[in-house]
């Protein structure tokens, strides 16, 4: 996510090292068939709202809007005067078109016969008997409800309550510590709780209720909490405590659902960043439904009537809540969700998905790819994966060797993979190939999508020409754009629009080639100034991944006397491959040779595992810590903190090189 301070970095352009010669071209059969074919790309450019307006035609809006858009930079409001309810939309409109019984959710618990199939029928009714139970408890249009649940279906269940009846929801990752949490519900001033006694995790429960009381302990402002129960075991309750059971199942299943203003606030969902106050991102109602249901329609070449698409995200991060419930319910999609962890019972479990739901889009992150590779080829192969057609990545930018082995064990080179650029800022994606039109490259996020106009910039927000490096940007205000940050305007202006005036500026480096397609190069943060070179940290792990003993790597640049800053490498192994002196200098001539001798690492460190997020995101600041020697700075946001108990211990045993 963008810093609140962006930095300046000391030379104009990021260096362009990387060199990438692969390509793979659509498949025939799915170019023929594709719902977008390479014409959309000129006709948004010839008319870039008209584009927009026939993309929100494929909502059902209850009153037309009057104004496509009105542009107040860096105000954005989208189809004025229109009315929609998300909802139905999401809902009532594919039951009222007949097809209440086709499939929704198959919904897939951790353990072993935990699973439930829910229709749209289904969802219509719970989501109704849902929206009544947050009617009974007091709850109103512009009223903040914040969610605290595990991947189970009350989690989507509650999202569309509440925009069911114009309610603010505040979806806070299941994985949060309570003072995250508390955080979050007093920065929104939340008078509703719903979370659960707690979900399945690494074959155990793991309990969610103790971390809210915890929290609530300083959020007077909570009138009510709402409990599912997924694990049965004892949890404390208190007066304001009800089940979700006692609540919910009582209610009426039907509801009107009211059409909401186009610029009416749906949610608020906070970035998880480790330091200074989290901002809470405002996502409107017409806009952000119209693209994220477009692009997952557009970005997947989903087809309703045939696809069960699998995002592997958690609901609580972005992904989730534009491809796995507001896209894919807008377009009448049959969807799988997973609870739990993809390597319990076994490291086989997503591919068993795959399986036996005759998955056939997948999109996961490329931490997770890379992790599988660690895991080995023979996983995989044990399962019928036939099924799969469209494979898409999301969450950082794809290594060139992560995103061929993903194309090849999982998609039997067979199918087209979609690398996504965007972020929570953003709402939907925003640069892609698609899936029927372009001829990909490893790595590449290739091209903004056809109404999309983004750019790299240099320091003084001229564009740079083709094989050059600097910053991106976006230059055009888009449909899902974030609004503003919750009870901000200030920060929202100071954090995404004055680095660079008129643009929006999302915090990434990025490079065009020779062919003018685009490529990430991560935060710019990150970026490290090797002897005056401007050298991102995206093309050294890329590099690193490429030589075959390399499953993962996280490189951060440290002080260095002559140089300014040197590389550190920090790698994760595959299979049985055995470390040594004489691997780091394999390593490190590895990427001299691959990148050029300004790019080679200082020091290469073997690590067990890496310091990440619980969406998957290295925590390069952390590593800068170990390398720097200085004490880490907050760890409470890692998956498992011990990781860096590990890799300080490496430290002193790892030799510098040259």
């Amino acid at each position: 996510m963008a810093p609140d301070t962006p930095g300046r970095q000391t030379q104009e352009t990021l260096s362009n090292l990387l060199q990438e010669t692969r390509r793979f071209d659509p498949p025939a059969d799915l170019a023929a068939q594709a719902n977008v074919k390479a014409d959309a790309y000129e006709e948004a450019a010839a008319d870039r709202l008209k584009f927009w307006e026939q993309a929100a035609e494929r909502l059902d809006w209850a009153e037309r809007w009057h104004t496509v858009l009105e542009w107040n930079p860096p105000f954005a409001k989208w189809f004025l005067g229109g009315k929609l309810n998300v909802a139905y939309n999401c809902v009532d409109r594919h039951v009222e078109a007949g097809k209440g019984d086709k499939v929704a959710y198959y919904w897939e618990g951790e353990p072993e016969g935990h699973s439930r199939v829910i229709t749209y029928a289904d969802l219509q009714r719970e989501v109704n008997k849902t929206a009544n139970a947050l009617l009974e408890l007091g709850v109103r249009k512009g009223d903040r409800v914040a969610i605290y649940l595990p991947m189970i279906p009350e989690l989507p269940i509650s999202m569309l309550a509440c925009a069911r009846i114009g309610a603010i929801h505040s979806v806070v990752f299941g994985g949060f510590s309570a003072s995250a949490l508390e955080g979050r519900i007093k920065d929104a001033d939340a008078k509703i709780v719903i979370t659960a006694d707690g979900g399945f995790r690494r074959g155990k429960p793991n309990a969610l209720k103790p971390t809210v009381d915890e929290a609530l302990a300083n959020c007077p402002g909570v009138e009510r909490v709402v409990v599912v129960k997924r694990t049965g075991e004892d949890v404390p309750f208190g007066e304001k405590d009800i089940w979700w059971h006692d609540l919910v199942d009582r209610q009426s299943d039907k509801h009107e659902a009211e059409p909401h203003d186009a610029e009416d606030p749906l949610y608020i969902l906070y970035t998880s960043g480790t330091t200074g106050k989290p901002k809470g991102i405002l996502h409107t109602t017409g806009g952000y439904l119209t693209q994220v249901a477009w692009t997952h329609w557009a970005v997947f070449d989903l087809k309703p009537e045939t696809d069960i698409y699998w995002c592997t995200a958690d609901i609580g991060w972005v992904t989730g809540h534009s491809y796995i419930v507001y896209g894919p319910l807008a377009n009448g999609a049959t969807s799988v969700i997973y609870e739990g962890t993809p390597d319990t019972p076994h490291r086989g479990r997503f591919w068993e998905i795959v399986q036996k739901y005759k998955v056939t889009i997948c999109y996961t992150a490329p931490t997770a790819i890379r992790t599988f590779m660690k895991w080995g080829d023979d996983i995989p192969a044990k399962f019928d994966m036939s099924s799969l057609r469209v494979l898409g990545s999301v969450g950082e930018p794809i290594n060139p060797e992560a995103y061929v082995w993903y194309r090849e064990h999982i998609g039997g080179n067979r199918c087209p993979v979609v690398d996504t650029w965007w972020q929570t800022e953003t709402g939907a994606i925003m640069i892609t190939p698609l899936p029927g039109v372009t001829s990909a490259k490893p790595g590449a996020a290739m091209r903004p999508l056809p109404g999309i106009v983004a750019d790299v910039v240099d320091d003084t927000g001229q564009s740079v020409p083709n094989g050059g490096g600097g910053f991106l940007v976006i230059k055009e205000p888009w449909p899902s754009m974030l609004r503003t940050i919750w009870g901000d305007d200030q920060r929202y202006i100071d954090t995404y629009w004055s680095r660079f005036p008129g643009m929006y500026f999302p915090g990434d480096g990025a490079k065009k080639d020779e062919d003018g397609d685009l490529w990430l190069l991560g935060r710019v943060d990150d970026v490290m100034l090797v002897s005056g070179h401007n050298i991102s940290t995206t093309e050294v792990e890329s590099a690193l991944v490429s030589h075959p003993k390399v499953a993962e790597a996280a490189v951060v640049g440290a002080t260095d006397p002559v140089t300014g800053q040197a590389i550190v490498a920090f790698v994760i192994l595959r299979g049985d491959a055995g470390e040594g002196p004489e691997l780091a200098k394999d390593l490190r001539d590895h990427v001299a040779k691959t990148l050029g001798p300004i790019a080679k690492p200082r020091q290469i460190l073997v690590v067990p595992e890496l310091p990440k997020t619980r969406s998957g995101k290295i925590m390069r600041r952390l590593l800068r810590d170990v390398a720097e020697n200085r004490s880490l700075g907050d760890v409470t946001t890692l998956t498992d903190s011990s990781v860096m108990d590990l890799i300080k211990q490496k430290l002193p045993t790892a030799k510098s090189e040259d």
